[in-house]
């Protein structure tokens, strides 16, 4: 089986991870991966924030848990959030992002490096607080949040994955 079928099939969500930072070269590499998902038209919707500043981290954390009713850490304490937002003046801004999530976690897999898709990115940037973040970056457009991809050291063993359902394939031969 080739590497890249091989990551597809055993990449899984991970949903506790140790504190110690992700090397910026690693980071870096994942991110690197994001930027060549196909996007429609290569009109490259999406761009991506990559935030290893605590401060910066927790408050994202906060917003999402706010956004969940929460006020437990839905990032499960990864120390690195690739916030994906994509130009929602292009038509197929949310399906270039969801591209973008996807190259993200196959890459931090294959670097050993786990990583899960956490929603609710939508809600935070279309919020004052949101927005104010994107101003304080020097991000100006209308970007919706597609995404929130944790990155961090797993501290559990990987999940099993389960069966395949039954009726997921159909051939029309």
């Amino acid at each position: 089986m080739s590497k890249v079928l091989e990551n597809i099939i055993t990449r899984r969500s991970i949903k506790k991870y140790k504190p110690d930072m992700v090397p910026k070269d690693i980071i870096e590499k994942i991110v690197e991966a994001g930027t060549y998902a196909a996007t429609g038209m290569n009109k490259q919707s999406p761009i991506i924030l990559a935030v290893t500043n605590k401060e910066l981290r927790d408050k994202l954390s906060k917003m999402n848990a706010q956004v969940m009713g929460s006020n437990i850490d839905p990032f499960y304490g990864a120390p690195v959030v690739l916030v994906v937002l994509a130009d929602k003046n292009v038509g197929t801004h949310v399906y270039d992002g969801s591209l973008v999530m996807g190259n993200l976690m196959l890459a931090a897999h294959d670097l050993g490096i786990g990583s899960c898709w956490i929603h609710r990115a939508k809600e935070m940037f279309e919020s004052e607080e949101g927005k104010e973040i994107l101003k304080s970056l020097g991000i100006e457009g209308e970007y919706e949040g597609i995404g929130n991809c944790v990155l961090g050291y797993a501290d559990v063993e990987p999940p099993k994955a389960g069966p395949r359902k039954e009726g997921y394939v159909y051939f029309v031969e």
